[in-house]
């Protein structure tokens, strides 16, 4: 059975409407030019780290590349932003979501427009900090670990493909 037919919802093409995105799931991973943002399935043993924003939405932790950012460099700045957590092993990319939007302008001046890549990790991480919580990113209220069938229920919040998303990327992790 393929990875399409096993995890049907994430492999929808979908609109993500917040961000005037067409976007489709794809295993194979983007050139780093296209890579606009990073976002993590960390792992506490085999507990799934998400975050409860201000909205009551649990987020995998990941966000916007800056300027001149390598994806490390931009994962180790994300989680400490929103989970107060280091890496403790390998940044594993596994997939990624490929974007194209009808946005006039790219969000970012130095993001590629109109066609990007969400890049989707897996890595094992230590809690230790609270979250920085950016005055211009989103504001955290809570970080916990979740067994995998507690984290796609309470992921299913930030998206549909998620709980499908969190499946695979466990699988990938611990393989």
């Amino acid at each position: 059975m393929s990875l399409a037919q096993r995890y049907p919802i994430l492999h929808t093409p979908a609109r993500w409407e917040w961000g005037g995105l067409d976007v489709r799931f794809s295993t194979d991973l983007p050139a780093d030019e296209l890579v606009t943002n990073i976002h993590v399935v960390c792992f506490v043993g085999d507990r799934i780290v998400l975050c409860r924003d201000d909205r009551d939405v649990w987020l995998l932790p990941g966000g916007t590349r800056e300027a001149g950012e390598s994806v490390e460099e931009c994962t180790i700045r994300e989680l400490a932003e929103e989970a107060g957590a280091r890496l403790a092993g390998p940044l594993r990319p596994f997939g990624a979501h490929y974007a194209t939007t009808d946005r006039a302008k790219p969000y970012r001046p130095w993001q590629p427009h109109p066609h990007k890549a969400w890049l989707w990790c897996t890595a094992d991480v230590t809690l230790g900090g609270r979250p920085t919580n950016p005055a211009d990113a989103e504001q955290i209220l809570e970080v916990a670990t979740f067994p995998l069938a507690e984290a796609v229920v309470l992921a299913a919040t930030d998206g549909p493909h998620n709980p499908d998303l969190l499946t695979l990327a466990t699988e990938f992790h611990f393989g």
